[in-house]
Formats: C-alpha cells, structure tokens, sequence
C-alpha cells in the first residue's frame, strides 16, 4: 500500500520498514509460557481456548476487550493461610490486597513478554478497579473462576469459591487475554477437591451458604462487601439522611467511619470472607483436619464464630433471621444494600 509522501518520509517509518519482517509463531508455545508465569511470581498457569463451550458467555465480554483474542490464561497465587484465617480482619485483609498486588504486578509482567514476543495481550485487574459505570451489573472485564475452572486450575466449592487442588482456596486469581493459541491447553479436573465438610457454612455469620449448596448472593455483597460499592452508597445515604452531626452519629459508630475511613485510604476491607478462611481442602492444606478435626475447628472454627461484631443485613431477610438466631452475640444491623435495581 502507498504511503502518503510525508508518512512515508518519516524517520519512524523509514526505520521499521528497514527492519526485517518478523511475524511471531501463531501458536504460543504452552511450556515457554508456564516457564514464563512462574517466573513472574505465579504459582500456577494454564490457558484454555476462548472457544471452550463453557466459557461462551466470556467470549463477547473477552472479544470486547481485545478483539481477536484466541487464549485465556489463567493464573495463580498463593496467598498465606494463617493470614487469612485470623479473626483479626486488618491482617487478613491486608493479605488480599497484596496478593491481589503480587498477581496484577506477575501478570502485567506476563503481558509484556507476550507483547514484546510479537502478541497482542491484555491483563485485566485481578480484582478491582472494575468497570463502574456498569454497576449494578456486570461490571468485571472477564469472570476468572469459569476460565480457571476450564484450565484445570481447580473446581469450584459449595462456598462458590475455586478449591486448588494443592493450594486450596487459599488462592487469587488473574486471567490474561491474548490474540494467539497455545499449543496445549488445560483439561478439567475429573474430581473436586471440595471436601463437602460443610465448614464454610457453619463459618458463614450470616447464612449465605446453605446446606444444600444455595447461595445467597444479596447476604454475603450486603455484609462481607458493606464497604464496597452497595455499602458505601448506603453509607453516605445515611449521611445525607442526617439532619445532624448528632443524628448522624446516633446512626452510624466512631468504629464504623473509621472503618469506612480506613477503607476509602487504604483499599477496602473485606467484614468476612470466613469461607475462605475454614476451608480444609487442597492437598498442600488438608493435613491439620485429617489429624485433628475437633482441634482444627477449635483453632481455625470457633474463634470467627466466637467473633462479637456487627452484622449487616437488609430488612426482613433470611439474613437478619439467621444472624440473630445462630449468633446472638453479634450485634446485627439493619441497612440497605445500597444497591438500586432497575424496576421491572
């Protein structure tokens, strides 16, 4: 094609048309690529084709992102268990966020290597930022459980959270876009490492996981996540709400605004994720239980149960009935899950 005489005098462009055309292999190679993620700090990776018939709901969100986009690959990171078993929820939240730090950083690492390979590669947030201004709907770029679940990464538990088969739940997750196949992708696990213990549901404070495996999605955003999105609307509602400083200060406690305060300065705190923190399974962290299980629920169980804090529910929910009636010695509290549905 002709250039334009200016574009085609250009210094730049006389330098990349005297360089000799170089176009990357169209398959990516699976072992350079695993060899290449472990080395930016992930502690597992497999990619999965884009075209994986579970993955169809991914694939307009995926191809929005990165057109051509042909692979997914999947990461992981390990995060440090005792961290985020603890009931003191400063420690364990500083455990997500830097391992949240340590995959977006590995991942980014991971994209440029891929780029400078010759590829065409993206790596959305592990966790947030996300996408606002589609709140409150889909508002993450790619779903990393499905991809992670089709790489054969692990398989996810009653809690809804991916169980590594060595690591556990003890786990963040990241996926990277790319424009290219690879020549070996990942295959499902053919069993579960969820234990069905049942653990997470008697963890949970109020009631978001059932027995039977049901979820309720509305208790655990309107409790675990009260200073995310929905809660931090609700949040400053109440202070518009308030005649008063006095009034205000009636309605919400010293401890909660500084909580929120701590939240808006230094990445938002997570009130449980105590699923996450009792689950036994994963080979690299079942040992404790199988040894000892009353000790295990001793140690790891009770003092998340034995925890006193405020609840958070919605008014006349499942919820606020399950919290009051199996932890009487948390105070519960009534709010709106600062949420606005579309009516209709």
């Amino acid at each position: 094609m002709t250039l334009p005489k200016k574009l085609a005098t250009h210094p730049s462009v006389l330098a990349v048309q005297a360089k000799p055309a170089e176009k990357p292999s169209p398959v990516i190679d699976a072992a350079w690529l695993r060899e290449l993620c472990l080395a930016a700090g992930a502690d597992d990776a497999a990619a999965v084709s884009l075209d994986h018939p579970d993955l169809a709901g991914e694939r307009p969100h995926v191809l929005g992102a990165l057109p051509g986009t042909r692979s997914l690959i999947s990461l992981v990171v390990r995060m440090n268990r005792d961290n985020v078993r603890t009931p003191a929820r400063s420690v364990a939240n500083q455990e997500f966020h830097r391992s949240g730090e340590i995959i977006n950083e590995a991942a980014h690492k991971i994209v440029r290597a891929l780029q400078d390979a010759g590829y065409r590669a993206l790596n959305p947030s592990a966790t947030f930022p996300m996408e606002m201004e589609r709140f409150p709907g889909r508002i993450w770029v790619v779903a990393h459980k499905p991809v992670a679940v089709a790489a054969g990464l692990g398989a996810m538990g009653i809690h809804r959270n991916v169980i590594h088969p060595k690591f556990g739940n003890f786990i963040l997750l990241a996926t990277l876009l790319v424009d290219a196949e690879v020549s070996s992708y990942g295959a499902e696990l053919d069993y579960n490492p969820c234990l069905e213990c049942k653990l997470c549901v008697a963890a949970c404070p109020i009631g978001a996981i059932s027995k039977d495996g049901a979820f309720d999605f509305s208790a655990c955003s309107t409790h675990n996540y009260r200073e995310f999105m929905g809660g931090f609307t609700d949040w400053a509602q109440t202070i518009a709400d308030s005649s008063d400083a006095a009034e205000f200060r009636e309605r919400v406690t010293d401890s909660e605004n500084a909580s929120m305060w701590q939240s808006l300065s230094f990445k938002p705190n997570y009130k449980a994720a105590y699923c996450m923190a009792v689950c036994p399974a994963g080979e690299d962290v079942l040992s404790p239980y199988l040894d000892d299980r009353k000790e295990f629920m001793a140690t790891v169980l009770k003092p998340l149960q034995d925890k006193a804090e405020t609840l958070y529910v919605t008014p006349g929910s499942p919820a606020k009935e399950y919290a009051e009636r199996r932890f009487p010695h948390k105070p519960v509290k009534v709010v709106d899950s600062g949420i606005r549905r579309n009516p209709g």
